[in-house]
């Protein structure tokens, strides 16, 4: 078994600022934002940027873990907070606009729903589809949702709702309504 060594002080301090400024970026650019402006803002070269994440996507899924596990635990909240159809409601909408207001997170969302094979997802990916999974089994069992509705069609719908309310402000200010529009043809 191979142990993992702890990393040095300086190469921790490196992620974390690396870390930080990728959140940054990512948030205010996109998935697209410069990796070489991401690394000269964090204070280091692209070597060292390379070296903790070697690819884009490592970066963002890293720079995003924490926004998407604080979606996961609103998923969890809404459930033992309202009946199940409104907590499912409400997560979504949250999931919308977070995907509006944190650019990069379209990209991680948009990987998550892209097939239906689970080998190709992130971690990110998971945490998504585990709280849409959850939302939508109980949804289902209280009988506000249609029996033949699948968590990754839901999420589908919920990326291109996010889009289409993108489009017609960039604020999100859509969302609730599109999400009322979508919800008539879900129901039994």
């Amino acid at each position: 078994m191979t142990q993992v060594r702890p990393m040095r002080a300086d190469a921790r301090r490196n992620y974390e600022r690396l870390l930080k400024v990728a959140v940054e970026a990512f948030a205010e650019q996109g998935e697209n934002a410069s990796l070489d402006d991401i690394a000269k803002r964090a204070g280091v070269g692209s070597g060292t940027l390379y070296r903790h994440f070697p690819t884009r996507q490592a970066l963002l899924e890293a720079a995003m873990t924490d926004r998407m596990e604080a979606l996961a635990a609103t998923a969890d909240e809404f459930a033992a907070e309202l009946p199940p159809g409104a907590a499912l409601m409400e997560w979504l909408n949250e999931l919308c606009a977070a995907t509006i207001q944190v650019r990069g997170l379209k990209a991680l969302l948009g990987s998550a729903v892209t097939d239906g094979s689970s080998a190709a997802l992130t971690a990110c990916g998971r945490l998504i589809r585990g709280s849409a999974t959850r939302l939508v089994d109980a949804a289902k069992e209280e009988g506000t949702l249609r029996p033949d509705i699948e968590p990754i069609e839901l999420l589908r719908l919920a990326h291109g709702l996010a889009t289409a309310s993108e489009l017609a402000n960039g604020q999100g200010q859509e969302i609730r309504r599109y999400l009322s529009l979508l919800t008539e043809g879900l129901r039994p």
